[in-house]
């Protein structure tokens, strides 16, 4: 019984697993020191488990998977989170449903960006063409009209002879167009209580010129009348002549700052160009995973978007350049300060390089139905094999 095969399993091998070449194989050899039989009896299988994963140092940890920027660990929690489409597969499986959500999620967060970021500065252009086209830029032109025909009356009062009929004419041409100015709340509230006090100093010029006008020529109290009136024309800064100049300074200041195109627009237009890129790329790439993915050529939906994309954000640039355009244009011929016989075809000029923006600005509303549509496509476009997977059986 000693010389049987245990005696050698305890023997022969035990010195083998002790000190021989067996003993760098530190499983293997242990299960042939622990008996022949009873290393069968005792394991089989399970011998082959231990020697061949938990007895090795790195066995442990085999199974798991460390963590990498796919998985969202070197990048913003906020950002990782919109990314996960969910619980990522286990080592192995299949990837796509997750792969599929991921890019459904980036690009409804990319067209909702985009949509909200193209309104904004879309808006900031064209919503105030309105107000330049009917209420700054013309009452800019009634001020210049009022104050030439002022000049125009003072000098039929203080001619030789003088023409009473001229002066009424021009002085009726000054207070229409002081009504035109104080239109549509043009410059607020004091630009509306200074269109009153100069309305009610031009009813003082005129009687004043029409007092003197029925004095005898050369009398010291026609004279007087008329220094008086001439006082209230072009005296001090409380003259008309002087609030109206500064009338036109306020309502300049006005066209100037709807006619900007500052830094925020700037920066608004420059993230819109970036992220309609953005998406666009974002569309190509999801068309290219899906045509290797499922052997589909082209998805409809996704072409469709792109190209409501391009053409969309194409059209409302054109629409902004035209419209900016027109309104820098107005600035200068406004700034240009126009004489008076060439008043009227400023007034033309103005109304051309403002024209149909109107309905430009309405095509704001658009911008907001066309992200609609965009997210929609885009959703339908993946619906389908998201919902594949889905739904597959296991």
């Amino acid at each position: 019984m000693s010389g049987g095969p245990d005696a050698r399993a305890g023997g022969g091998s035990s010195t083998r697993a002790h000190g021989g070449p067996d003993a760098r194989a530190g499983g293997g050899s242990s299960t042939r020191a622990h008996g022949g039989s009873g290393a069968g009896a005792g394991g089989g299988a399970g011998a082959r488990t231990g020697s061949g994963g938990r007895g090795r140092p790195g066995a442990a940890t085999a199974g798991r998977r460390v963590p990498g920027p796919r998985d969202g660990a070197f990048l913003p929690r906020p950002l990782a989170r919109l990314l996960a489409g969910g619980h990522r597969p286990p080592p192995g499986g299949s990837t796509t449903a997750h792969e599929l959500a991921v890019r459904r999620r980036l690009l409804l967060a990319l067209s909702a960006l985009l949509t909200l970021s193209l309104f904004l500065s879309y808006e900031g252009v064209h919503g105030d063409a309105d107000p330049l086209r009917t209420s700054s830029a013309p009452a800019v032109l009634a001020i210049d009209t009022a104050l030439y025909a002022l000049d125009a009356a003072q000098s039929d009062a203080t001619g030789t002879p003088p023409s009473l009929s001229g002066f009424q004419r021009q002085i009726s041409v000054a207070a229409q167009s002081i009504s035109v100015a104080a239109a549509d709340d043009a410059g607020g509230p004091d630009a509306r209580q200074a269109v009153q006090t100069i309305a009610g100093l031009i009813t003082g010029y005129s009687g004043m010129v029409q007092k003197a006008q029925l004095e005898p020529e050369r009398s010291i109290l026609r004279d007087a009348y008329l220094s008086y009136a001439t006082d209230i024309l072009k005296g001090d800064d409380a003259s008309i002549e002087a609030r109206l100049e500064a009338l036109r300074t306020q309502q300049l200041a006005a066209v100037k700052r709807q006619t900007s195109f500052g830094p925020l627009m700037w920066l608004g237009w420059t993230a819109s160009t970036l992220l309609v890129l953005a998406l666009l790329a974002a569309l190509a790439e999801t068309q290219s995973f899906l045509r290797h993915r499922f052997r589909r050529r082209w998805n409809r939906r996704l072409i469709a978007a792109g190209a409501l994309l391009t053409a969309g954000f194409a059209i409302l640039l054109l629409f902004t350049l035209w419209t900016h355009r027109g309104m820098a244009d107005t600035r200068a011929l406004l700034d240009g300060a126009p004489p008076g016989p060439a008043i009227p075809r400023a007034g033309q000029d103005a109304a051309a390089h403002l024209a149909h923006t109107g309905f430009r600005a309405a095509a704001a509303v658009w911008i907001v139905i066309g992200g609609a549509l965009l997210m929609a496509l885009a959703e339908t476009g993946l619906r389908q094999h998201i919902n594949d997977y889905r739904f597959r059986p296991r």
